[in-house]
């Protein structure tokens, strides 16, 4: 008979290993799903993780490594900082929706001008726009005590209705030839994000390694990361302590929405370059995989953001050079959640075997 007896103190040495053994037990299923769907697992497993790196067409996807983390890097250190306060806010893809739309609206609203000043105000529109949103499941929550998870959630759906709205019409080409889609914001040299696009380099990439700088420092060298954490381990001492759940829970949501927004707006500007229908891909739900795995702290969420970049791009050779449909891509992604949490009750609890008389 197997018992979880809870351990008097979780182990450190699992909680930091448990992510490498997370990876490598989504590799072992994973090869499982792609020979249960007639293909080469090793091949399959190669191509996802080595071929991005070093393979023959490595000079050309190795900076889409960067194209494809800084977004999720970005949007899962907002998120970490709610979680870890036992704040959950599973919207960010809407808030990554509504900063693209506000952050290329204010740009676009002043096309075709090549003012300096075009790209500042569409940060400053997409942050807004994301943070705006978030405010929605905040204001309702702290007001009312709605659930935030749900509120945020539903959020999203409202945001891609309104996407779809802004394609097809106030940010609708007017050149465009009826196809759906704004202008291409990336080829407007006063609104484009881009840094050095050879080498995948754009402002998104900057930010979200300053993210990361700041979201360590908080947590780390500031009383307001004291008490995200504080709230997150014992929520009565908290109380006790005089931390103010109302301005904790506005500040959570409002800084993961406002990253989120500057994430979809570095996106809307740069990799993407305009607003359209299939705008967004997800990012936001990725993001909260991104988190856990990189056991909500700031570096293990830069080195998760990256990993989960690879499957991204990796997934995209497997599925046109092996024929892997995406489905299954999308699972593999999620089987690295799904095995983290599972192997995550192993650092609170140690598994015991008795007879049942014992029992």
């Amino acid at each position: 008979m197997i018992i979880l007896e809870k351990r008097p103190e979780p182990s450190r040495l699992l909680s930091i290993s448990t992510p490498v053994f997370a990876v490598i037990v989504t590799m072992i299923a994973g090869g499982l799903l792609f020979a249960a769907l007639g293909k080469n697992p090793v091949e399959a497993i190669r191509t996802i993780f080595w071929d991005p790196l070093f393979g023959e067409y490595a000079f050309y996807y190795r900076p889409q490594l960067l194209v494809k983390g800084a977004p999720l890097v970005l949007i899962a250190i907002g998120l970490s900082l709610g979680f870890r306060a036992g704040i959950w806010n599973i919207g960010a893809e809407g808030q990554y929706i509504m900063g693209a739309i506000c952050g290329a609206a204010a740009g676009l609203a002043f096309y075709p001008s090549e003012s300096i000043l075009i790209f500042p105000l569409m940060v400053i529109a997409g942050a807004l726009g994301g943070w705006a949103w978030a405010m929605i499941p905040a204001l309702l929550k702290v007001r009312f005590g709605t659930n935030e998870i749900l509120v945020s959630l539903m959020l999203v759906y409202v945001a891609e209705q309104l996407l779809a709205s802004m394609s097809l019409g106030l940010l609708k080409n007017p050149q465009g030839f009826g196809f759906p889609g704004s202008r291409n914001i990336a080829e407007w040299n006063a609104a484009n994000s881009w840094i050095a696009q050879d080498y995948g380099m754009h402002w998104g990439v900057v930010a979200a390694l300053i993210a990361v700088i700041m979201a360590y420092v908080l947590l780390n060298r500031h009383i307001l990361g004291f008490n995200i954490r504080l709230t997150g381990e014992a929520r009565r001492a908290a109380r006790f302590a005089g931390v103010n759940p109302t301005r904790l829970i506005l500040f959570c949501l409002g800084t993961s929405g406002m990253l989120a927004g500057l994430a979809g707006l570095f996106e809307v500007s740069g990799p993407s370059g305009q607003v359209s229908i299939d705008f967004n891909v997800g990012y936001g739900f990725t993001a909260i995989i991104v988190a856990f795995l990189g056991r909500l702290h700031p570096v293990g969420i830069l080195l998760a953001g990256l990993l989960m970049a690879l499957t991204y791009i990796g997934g995209d050779i497997a599925e046109s050079q092996m024929g892997l449909p995406s489905s299954a891509i999308q699972v593999f992604q999620g089987m690295l959640l799904f095995f983290l949490l599972a192997l995550d009750l192993l650092t609170n609890f140690r598994v015991k075997f008795a007879s049942k008389g014992t029992a």
